[in-house]
């Protein structure tokens, strides 16, 4: 009984260690631009939110909304995958696909700060932070996805 529940707390503290560490990547992204780029956190707002790169911008503000979109539908297929087949690996991996879209969302920022000099480009830090925040792991899904195996143990 407990050697069960202590390979799911396991399970649970790797899941929330890969989350932590990913999440902080984010704010080591932020840093290099503002050691690299100091200007750009004058914050001007006076300055307008669209200069001529505005398709590039528009394009990169879809692309990256739709990334962070997309995080949670495969994070939901993987977790339906694991609950079906009772394989909890398949949560760790829908988390990695899952914060790896919403950190695609921070590269794009990164990308319009070093490419463009785009004074916004925090914007899109934000909407890959706010959506890896959101995937904090469930161990309610780590359950879920063992309950069949491990039900006799508890």
């Amino acid at each position: 009984m407990e050697k069960g529940k202590s390979q799911l707390t396991g399970a649970y503290q790797t899941m929330v260690v890969i989350w932590a560490a990913l999440l902080m990547s984010q704010f080591m992204l932020i840093l290099v631009v503002f050691l690299t780029k100091r200007e750009l956190f004058t914050f001007n707002f006076d300055a307008p939110a669209v200069n001529e790169n505005m398709i590039v911008i528009a394009a990169l503000g879809v692309v990256a909304v739709t990334s962070v979109g997309m995080s949670f539908v495969f994070r939901k297929k993987f977790r339906d995958q694991a609950i079906a087949e009772q394989k909890k690996e398949l949560l760790q991996s829908g988390l990695i696909v899952a914060m790896a879209l919403c950190e695609a969302s921070s590269l794009f920022g990164l990308l319009l700060a070093f490419a463009f000099n785009y004074q916004y480009f925090f914007l899109w830090f934000m909407l890959g932070i706010v959506g890896m925040i959101l995937h904090f792991p469930k161990f309610g899904d780590i359950l879920s996805a063992t309950y069949k195996h491990d039900s006799n143990n508890f």
